[in-house]
């Protein structure tokens, strides 16, 4: 069976070294985030997931959710008493406002703890995942009363939260949902419609779920500028706080899926549901786009968390395992065979998954602090950096993250060769947990598109060039210093790719945009390894530091430092292998005829 250590130690490093969360003291919020607090939140929540969460994940994946008659769902067993205690311990509330009965903590201090939580146990992570993202829209477009009615029970846990985008005949074309709103005389409308592939629609774990919708209003136009979102609770909450009649929303079936299987994905029906407009009409989609950004970067944070636990238990398989000899001899001549790690082609999918996990957790955490300053720094333009920085990368966390998550499952699993293929191995779940974080919340290949359709020219350009100059600003730090001069020029040389990609769909996008469409992917991934590479100097340059001063464990910082150079001597090289892609145009790809595709 599967076993997990949240990776706390790691955690700290990236915290203080590449965050930097101690020169952000004076911030709003961070004042709360003194060292012993993060310290506390980081030990005890690991322990938490550790010994609370974790026992349930494959049990939860064997019994799934189950839907009765009545359309009421239940969880698998264990999992209302672990959401009890995961409440009771106010988990949930780390970054929520105070006034709503929130720890008021950095975002970047709880996607920590998320981490932890997701690789525990992905599916009961959603849960309380859709409600944060929930209350995020409600906090930036309902009105006064919506929020003193719904968020403070949100908050505490008391009450979950789901998004409802896709239907049966649309998911990313959302102008195509035939979900209607109709006005009612007392200023509330009647919800009717179905919702496919609703995370967490219904299930056992809160008294009340607020479901954000979303529909269109009569006259509305056939598009997405006609959509509205709207709060509608599973059961109606009276004046005084308390829950009045059930709505009319139901929960149809449960989807039959690949994995998450302890998460109930829900197909929910409003039949004249009772739900009230959130922000203005016909603006829906933008109050949408809070919750969707929100989820997009704790979907990046499921391809690290996933892939980081898949990669605990390749480690230690490989350890135990013993199967032939290493190709210089054998390194321990006294056993029948060596163990795994002797085998450079094992040691290549270890490397890669060790320099791939940590590089994306510090780019999570390093993104998460950037939605902190983006509301709390001190000047405008900090404010304004952090913003473009964070919008820019959310495709890329969320796109280069849960493509390189899933890899990184596969290769845990390849490691164990034929017991990777057999279930009661644990590994065959990751690789099924992992496989919808390439879809939902957008597709990958929708991400790459929002990034080089949308993000890369948005404001003249202003995100991506401020981007450039950060990685440019450690390079010519990194340059200096003979210790890291090799990565640094290397990190040079990637980030020419990227910027040379960049301007070729200047000059060639506009004359034929399947020419962007075509390149988009590549471009995403050469972005991520570029962001990636500026986390693994900056954790190149801190180990160098300790190492000088004597401070730290001198075998982690080793291991940082030879971690980085394998991102630098064999990841980064592929950065001009993708430039080569884009740049061979849509032609090739493009050219035959769909009927060609069918066989003879």
């Amino acid at each position: 069976m599967p076993k997990y250590t949240p990776p706390v130690r790691d955690v700290r490093f990236v915290l203080d070294h590449v965050v930097g969360l101690s020169a952000h003291a004076n911030l709003a919020g961070f004042q709360n985030a003194t060292p012993d607090v993060v310290d506390a939140v980081l030990d005890e929540g690991g322990k938490f997931v550790a010994e609370v969460l974790f026992p349930l994940n494959h049990s939860g994946d064997q019994e799934g959710c189950t839907r009765h008659e009545d359309g009421s769902v239940t969880t698998p067993k264990g999992f209302k008493e672990a959401y009890d205690a995961f409440v009771e311990s106010g988990w949930g509330t780390l970054s929520a406002p105070e006034e709503f009965g929130g720890q008021a903590m950095p975002h970047v201090v709880s996607t920590a703890f998320q981490e932890f939580m997701i690789s525990s146990n992905m599916a009961f992570a959603m849960y309380p995942g859709l409600t944060h993202g929930a209350i995020a829209a409600l906090l930036v477009k309902g009105s006064d009363e919506q929020k003193a009615k719904y968020v403070p029970n949100m908050v505490s846990g008391k009450w979950g939260g789901t998004m409802n985008l896709t239907e049966p005949q649309c998911g990313t074309d959302l102008g195509l949902i035939r979900t209607r709103a109709e006005p009612q005389a007392d200023g509330s409308y009647a919800i009717t419609g179905t919702k496919i592939f609703i995370s967490s629609g219904e299930h056992d774990l809160t008294e009340n779920i607020i479901h954000l919708v979303l529909a269109k209003t009569p006259g509305a136009p056939e598009s997405s500028k006609g959509i509205s979102l709207f709060v509608v609770p599973k059961f109606l909450v009276n004046a005084d706080g308390s829950l009045g009649a059930r709505n009319a929303v139901t929960c149809g079936s449960i989807e039959h899926k690949m994995g998450i299987h302890a998460n109930s994905t829900c197909v929910m029906n409003y039949d004249g549901a009772t739900g009230w407009l959130v922000g203005e009409e016909m603006k829906g989609l933008a109050a949408m786009f809070i919750m969707m950004n929100a989820a997009r970067l704790g979907v990046g944070l499921q391809g690290l968390a996933v892939a980081e636990v898949a990669y605990q238990n390749a480690v230690q398989y490989a350890q135990d395992r013993r199967q032939g000899r290493a190709l210089t001899g054998p390194k321990e001549p006294n056993e029948k065979a060596d163990t795994l790690f002797v085998h450079p082609d094992i040691r290549r999918m270890l490397m890669e998954a060790k320099a791939l996990t940590e590089g994306l957790r510090a780019l999570c955490l390093w993104g998460a602090l950037q939605v902190d300053l983006e509301h709390a720094a001190a000047t405008e333009e900090e404010r304004q950096l952090a913003a473009d920085l964070i919008g820019l990368l959310t495709p890329v966390i969320k796109g280069y993250g849960t493509d390189k998550g899933y890899d990184i499952a596969t290769n845990a699993q390849q490691v164990y060769g034929g017991h990777g293929y057999i279930a009661e191995w644990g590994m065959e779940q990751y690789v099924r947990d992992a496989r919808i974080a390439m879809i939902y919340e957008g597709t990958n290949g929708v991400q790459a598109m929002d990034l080089v359709g949308r993000k890369l020219a948005q404001n003249g350009g202003r995100a991506v060039q401020a981007f450039f100059k950060v990685v440019a600003d450690d390079v010519a730090a990194g340059k200096a210093d003979p210790a890291t001069a090799d990565f640094a020029t290397r990190l040079e040389k990637a980030n020419g790719e990227l910027q040379a990609a960049t301007m070729w769909f200047m000059q060639n996008g506009m004359q034929n945009p399947d020419n962007v469409g075509a390149g988009a992917h590549s471009y995403m991934h050469i972005m991520g390894i570029v962001g990636l590479g500026v986390m693994w100097l900056r954790m190149a340059t801190a180990a160098t530091k300790l190492k000088a001063a004597g401070e730290g464990d001198a075998a982690f910082l080793d291991a940082k430092l030879m971690t980085a150079r394998y991102f630098a001597e064999r990841i980064m090289p592929e950065a001009g292998a993708l430039r080569r892609k884009i740049e061979a145009g849509a032609e090739a790809l493009m050219a035959l005829p769909p009927e060609m595709f069918e066989a003879a």
